[in-house]
């Protein structure tokens, strides 16, 4: 993937006017931006490091945090940048000048398996190797018979044979991760094992301390949700033992301190109280955060991380439940529990997200041609059109609820439809939809949309506020109330009323990122791809947007588009894999 910058004139704020050697080649072609000159000339002055292939090297492993990866993998990254017209160096002089630096043997930079790691990223992955070594020592011992006749209570059909493996294995061990695509029930599995396990407890005389989080407040309160929704078709016993279950977000959890995004109250020297902590949404988690989050834990607490490895990644460096599952799948002892039934959407939009998957391109353009009702493709000619016909309906709806002033029936028809962009700008991107859309929206109602409190514009919360108890990523849409228009803001368990003025950071949400979709789910899906070219087009992306749908989706975009999706992974580096999968090299690390 070419991720490069063009320098707009010679002051260009990317440019380093005083870098010179290979630091300032690669900067004037756009691989390095100031910023990582910087880094590698200070680090380089720090160790006495003269060598320019090394601060190069170093420069570079800070380009690869930026775009997600944790360490620089040496012998790949010329192939990253096919296109760009720089002197790389020999692979084998670059890989023993690395090696040797006197910024390795200083510690400001580690070089393992080939992968140059900045220091901090070195250390919070080998922690990580270090505490999930250390909490697979730990066995939970359980009543088997009680376990048996609870799990058969809870999963009593057979099409729960997923969830009740997956909670047998939960039960016994202090790690466990629980996978699946959309509506493979990881949810309800989630649920089913809180009342085992409380009815566990209470069997010994004590209670349960659980914690239940995810990496942002929207999926904090969709897990929450959830797990109410799956609990109501329990018996009451194990419903009453849900009652009273929150979820918070991992920040909350970890209680992070003021003017500090990665330092938390909660750590190795302050562990957190729970007997239970569950994860939703772990894909978004960074490396960073996990090893914040497992220092935290006690080891002999269970922890339970619940995604979707195919899904998109955190937006900070690190793919940690990839490589959890990756690293894990060919050891005897590994902590995941797979569930790949779905019950969200199906056969045919089944068929297209199982091909995404995989990338077999062959199989999801058959899938894209024959997906019969449930899945629309339309390959060819302008999308303003389609996106019209598919998208005004849904707004003249959502306006007619709220000049109603009914909040509830808008936020309904709010659900049955969303348009997923890749990009935020450009042809293809959210803001000139979203513009299109108020134009025809005006056009066919008379509505200004000039004021920001018009009613029926739907809403996207964009950062947090805890004192209302809205989060970035929740939707809403103005409507008529008493004394004026009022935006309601959904919260999983109804809504939240609030003057549009008390609400600093919301956009008009006729259309959305596919990354600010990611963990929802609407009726129908449209999928606006982007031209081939762009570098946001990747397989998870693709994959993320497709999965949203629950009864239909329809992707707009070339079959070039297509293929170049799904042949473009969005790759980062890590070690983490490689070293969980070679046992050995688990037992050599040192949590600190």
């Amino acid at each position: 993937m070419n991720d490069t910058f063009e320098p707009v004139d010679a002051h260009d704020r990317d440019l380093a006017l005083s870098a010179t050697g290979l630091l300032g080649t690669f900067n004037a072609a756009g691989v390095l931006t100031a910023a990582d000159v910087h880094v590698a000339t200070t680090l380089g002055g720090l160790a006495g490091e003269r060598d320019e292939s090394v601060l190069l090297a170093i420069a570079l492993s800070v380009r690869a945090v930026r775009h997600g990866s944790v360490c620089l993998d040496l012998a790949a990254v010329p192939g990253s940048l096919p296109d760009v017209d720089v002197p790389w160096p020999a692979p084998a002089d670059w890989a023993r000048a690395v090696t040797g630096s006197p910024a390795v043997g200083a510690g400001l930079v580690h070089v393992e398996h080939g992968l140059l790691y900045l220091d901090r990223y070195h250390e919070q992955e080998t922690q990580v190797l270090g505490d999930l070594h250390e909490r697979a020592a730990v066995t939970h011992l359980v009543d088997a018979a009680l376990l048996d006749s609870a799990l058969d209570r809870v999963f009593p059909d057979a099409a729960s044979a997923e969830q009740r493996a997956a909670c047998r294995r939960a039960a016994t061990r202090a790690t466990t991760v629980i996978t699946g695509g959309p509506g493979t029930g990881k949810t309800t599995a989630v649920a089913g094992l809180l009342a085992v396990l409380v009815e566990q407890a209470e069997a010994q005389g004590r209670g349960l301390r659980i914690a239940l989080a995810a990496p942002t407040g929207k999926a904090a309160a969709r897990l929450e949700q959830s797990v109410r929704d799956s609990a109501t078709r329990f018996a009451p016993g194990d419903r009453s033992r849900l009652e009273g279950v929150t979820a918070m977000t991992l920040h909350r959890l970890l209680r992070q301190h003021p003017g500090n995004s990665t330092r938390f109250r909660h750590h190795r020297g302050n562990r957190l109280p729970h007997d239970l902590v569950v994860v939703d949404e772990a894909s978004m988690v960074s490396l960073t955060m996990m090893a914040r989050l497992l220092e935290a834990v006690r080891p002999e607490a269970r922890l339970v991380l619940v995604g979707d490895p195919d899904q998109l990644t955190s937006v900070d460096a690190g793919a940690v439940l990839t490589d959890l599952v990756r690293g894990y799948e060919h050891r005897d002892d590994t902590p995941v529990a797979a569930l790949r039934t779905a019950h969200r959407y199906g056969e045919d939009i089944g068929r297209l997200a199982e091909a995404l998957r995989l990338g077999d391109g062959d199989a999801a353009i058959a899938a894209l041609r024959t997906g019969g009702d449930a899945v629309e493709w339309v390959s060819e000619g302008d999308p303003a059109g389609t996106i019209r016909s598919a998208v005004l309906p849904h707004a003249l709806a959502v306006h007619d609820a709220a000049a109603a002033g009914d909040p509830t029936r808008a936020l309904a028809a709010l659900d049955r439809h969303r348009l997923l962009c890749a990009h935020r700008d450009g042809p293809f991107g959210v803001r000139h939809w979203n513009r299109r859309i108020e134009q025809w929206f005006t056009a066919e109602t008379g509505v200004s949309v000039l004021d920001a409190a018009y009613l029926g514009r739907p809403l996207l919360v964009q950062s947090n506020d805890y004192s209302l108890g809205i989060y970035n990523g929740d939707t809403g849409v103005v409507v008529s109330g008493a004394a004026g228009p009022r935006a309601a803001i959904a919260t999983g368990v109804g809504f939240q009323e609030f003057a549009p003025s008390r609400l600093g950071d919301v956009e008009t949400m006729h259309a959305m990122t596919i990354h600010k979709s990611q963990g929802s789910q609407a009726d129908e899906v449209t999928v606006l791809l982007p031209d081939e070219d762009s570098r946001l087009l990747t397989r998870e992306l693709f994959y993320t947007a497709v999965t949203r749908a629950q009864r239909k989706v329809r992707v707009i975009g070339s079959e070039s588009a297509v293929r170049s999706a799904i042949a473009r992974q969005a790759l980062r580096a890590s070690g983490l894999r490689a070293r969980l999968s070679d046992a050995r090299n688990v037992t050599d690390t040192d949590p600190g």
